[in-house]
């Protein structure tokens, strides 16, 4: 066997290896290494909500929750529907930027959907969160009105058709059909028509009676303008309505002007 002319080395020993040149102490203190940067912390995207609000957040379900719903303002319950649905976004300037666009709460969770989505930042999950809310209402309080006899409970109803049309951008024509006891069968939407206009059919509206077997109806519709007056196109429907009604037995008690804070019944008024 060989030695090595640098000694101590067999060729045997270094075949197939190849040696690298050793860097002297000093070089490797000074070449950069970048595994060893500072650790530094990451910045949030400019839609992600900063570490602080993550405690906001926590201390505005605890107040709702310990507190009740009536310790929680309107901007602050918008913003906790929003954050469920965006919850890695700041929610508070767009739950203010919604109240200043709609006015009230119940304006923005009722708001036309184009109109939602033509607010920037929103989106379709907080569009979609807007409406959630505003479904799982009008459910709660058609649920209320299920459960009572109609014609006793007139001012939850009133409520109900309130929270249901008098913000429609709209005219809608809504039938509530009732059995014998006058509890409501159904809520259904007629006809939906224009600014001030709806169109409303009276062999439709007893056809659709008979095939419930409902007993009696209530009509009713909104007026976009806030102005729950009569129109004479509203009297003359309603009494072709109760005519036709009247051929199968079938009660129309009332028909109802929903308005903006305001109501019109025709029974009362001295209209049927």
């Amino acid at each position: 066997m060989r030695k090595a002319a640098t000694g101590g080395v067999s060729d045997a020993g270094t075949s197939g290896l190849t040696l690298l040149p050793q860097v002297p102490l000093a070089s490797r203190a000074s070449a950069p290494h970048h595994a060893t940067q500072p650790d530094l912390l990451p910045t949030p995207p400019a839609d992600e909500a900063p570490p602080g609000h993550l405690g906001h957040r926590a201390r505005m379900r605890q107040r709702l929750l310990t507190a009740g719903p009536d310790a929680v303002l309107d901007h602050e319950l918008l913003e906790m529907v929003l954050f469920l649905a965006l919850p890695r976004r700041d929610t508070k300037p767009l739950a203010r930027a919604l109240l200043g666009r709609f006015g009230s709460f119940a304006n923005a969770i009722a708001a036309p959907l184009p109109e939602l989505r033509g607010v920037e930042g929103l989106g379709e999950a907080g569009a979609a969160a807007l409406k959630t809310v505003q479904a799982a209402a009008l459910r709660l309080a058609r649920e209320e009105v299920q459960r009572t006899v109609i014609l006793d409970s007139w001012d939850r109803l009133i409520d109900y058709l309130t929270a249901r049309l008098a913000r429609e951008r709209v005219e809608h024509v809504h039938v509530l059909y009732l059995d014998t006891r006058n509890r409501l069968i159904a809520d259904e939407a007629q006809a939906r028509g224009t600014v001030n206009h709806a169109p409303a059919y009276p062999r439709e509206v007893v056809k659709r009676a008979l095939d419930l077997q409902a007993t009696a109806m209530i009509l009713v519709h909104n007026h976009p303008s806030g102005d729950p007056t009569p129109s004479r196109a509203d009297i003359e429907m309603t009494r072709e309505i109760k005519a036709a009604a009247a051929v199968f037995g079938i009660v129309l008690h009332d028909h109802l002007i929903i308005g903006n804070g305001r109501h019109v019944s025709f029974r009362q008024t001295g209209l049927l």
